[in-house]
């Protein structure tokens, strides 16, 4: 199976990591900049400005709070849980309002979503996710979904499913 563009670009930032302190690393500056933020540092919440940059170079349109990690829930059109696909979540059980958004790239063996996505222990990674926690699935409306829906298995670091997004 193929990935779509935004998935292949999303791979290429793995391990980008937020610099601590006063310091952002120069990616998410860049990012920042091109999207036009209003703020320009890595400790504010990045997950939605990493699915945005990914999508920008594309040229696809983005949400009007594309910052906003559930404003991805009114994005695209809604879709099953493909490979590729824009997956939202709540904030977990500590954090119930607020979000979390990144790339659904497959499961594990326990049935835990596998994201690639930024901000995920300040980092680009991929990591498990509990399904419960999803809140929608969304899809580029002008662009053509996968033909398979099965979701590929990939191997977890056996770490607990992420709760925390930062």
């Amino acid at each position: 199976m193929i990935e779509p563009y935004w998935v292949q670009s999303a791979r290429h930032y793995i391990g980008l990591r937020e610099i601590p302190g006063v310091k952002t690393a120069p990616t998410l500056a860049r990012w920042l900049r091109e999207l036009r933020a209003w703020w320009g540092d890595d400790e504010t919440p990045w997950c939605g400005v990493f699915v945005a940059a990914m999508f920008r170079q594309g040229g696809h349109s983005l949400p009007k709070h594309w910052y906003r990690a559930r404003a991805w829930l009114d994005w695209g059109v809604p879709c099953s849980p493909v490979p590729g696909c824009v997956v939202v979540f709540n904030g977990g059980p500590k954090r119930p309002g607020a979000g979390h958004v990144g790339f659904l790239v497959g499961r594990d063996e326990r049935g835990r979503l596998m994201v690639l996505g930024g901000n995920q222990g300040n980092s680009v990674n991929v990591a498990p996710f509990d399904p419960a926690r999803v809140l929608g699935y969304r899809w580029p409306s002008n662009t053509a979904p996968p033909a398979t829906t099965t979701l590929p298995l990939l191997a977890s670091n056996g770490a607990p499913p992420s709760i925390h997004e930062a």
